[in-house]
């Protein structure tokens, strides 16, 4: 599949980038690792004239430790943020998150935002254009059935990225910058839980951060990933757990984060309220996981059935506190 024709221009400063994209309007878009974005315009899923590069600007790929907290730039790559050593060991269900995101060479070059920022997925969608029009397109793409579930008028692609329920866990919000200037907002409100309009980021924004309070420092947490290869494979379910421990065992704080079983990552909102204030026993873990089944709606987006996808989240979430709990008592 080749790609479609297109300029590619690299601004200097993300003012430049800023100015770019209200010049380019809607036929533009941003690039980065384009691990994700090729792909995509290779399916021509999406044909832009123009493609606006931010991996060179530096000061996009920082990542940064200070007394308000952790800040990693947008275009900061996967690896990166690997490599960091003091960010496995203050935020450490980033660190296992981002570990289980494709293989070594893609996350050499995806980046932070990029992967932030991912296409939601479906088997309907994730084709070739030749394979699209054979079907009429869908909701999503030149069409206007959603063949997951024909009868409603809502798409229902999963969302499938790893790193988002890690931060959604620590309770991150996200920096955004247009040629108006700059805002922040919380992430779990950047993702609006809709598989054709995603996240809310308007034409002419770029996510240039993440932000994590210092507060959420030194957090035990996890992630677990299902996927076909585990080398390289999009999650079909992810759980992230972050919790505070006290030196008694007793959970003070804690926040469970769901990926791939909706069109977007979600926080399981009834978790911390049955946490706080309690010890590890596997009843209460089976009685989370339940919950977060509740939470997680698997459609039939990809090669896995909902029923597998719902119960293997169900094992994560139990399986992930175990582990939190352990690593807490061991230490202590």
């Amino acid at each position: 599949m080749s790609l479609p024709q297109f300029r590619i221009l690299q601004p200097l400063t993300l003012d430049e980038a800023c100015r770019m994209l209200d010049e380019h309007g809607s036929e533009s878009m941003i690039i980065a690792g384009g691990t994700d974005v090729i792909p995509n315009l290779q399916m021509r899923l999406f044909a832009p004239r123009v493609l606006i590069d931010i991996k060179p600007l530096r000061e996009l790929a920082k990542i940064e430790l200070s007394r308000d907290g952790l800040r990693i730039g947008a275009a900061a790559t996967l690896t990166h943020a690997l490599e960091t050593p003091w960010l496995g060991e203050k935020f450490p269900v980033l660190s296992s998150a981002i570990s289980t995101i494709a293989g070594p060479l893609q996350r050499n070059m995806g980046t932070i935002g990029g992967n932030l920022c991912l296409e939601t997925r479906c088997r309907w969608y994730n084709q070739s254009k030749f394979w699209r029009q054979s079907l009429g397109g869908c909701l999503k793409k030149d069409g206007d059935i959603c063949h997951v579930a024909p009868g409603g008028k809502f798409c229902w692609a999963a969302w499938s990225g790893d790193s988002a329920p890690a931060f959604l866990a620590l309770g991150a919000e996200v920096e955004i910058a247009s040629a108006a200037g700059t805002r922040r907002i919380p992430l779990e409100k950047f993702y609006k839980n809709d598989g054709k309009d995603r996240i809310a980021l308007a034409r002419n924004e770029i996510l240039t951060a993440v932000h994590v309070t210092a507060s959420m420092s030194g957090r035990r947490g996890v992630y677990h990933k299902l996927r076909v290869r585990d080398s390289i494979d999009y999650p079909l379910a992810g759980v992230a757990v972050a919790m505070d421990v006290d030196s008694t065992g007793v959970c003070r704080d804690a926040r469970v984060a769901l990926s791939a079983v909706n069109p977007a990552p979600m926080l399981v909102r009834a978790a911390a309220e049955s946490l706080i204030g309690k010890k590890w026993s596997r009843e209460l873990a089976e009685e989370i996981a339940h919950v977060a089944i509740r939470t997680g709606k698997p459609l039939t987006t990809s090669g896995s059935t909902p029923v597998y996808r719902r119960d293997m989240v169900r094992v994560f979430t139990r399986r992930a506190l175990e582990e939190v709990w352990n690593s807490a008592q061991q230490s202590s």
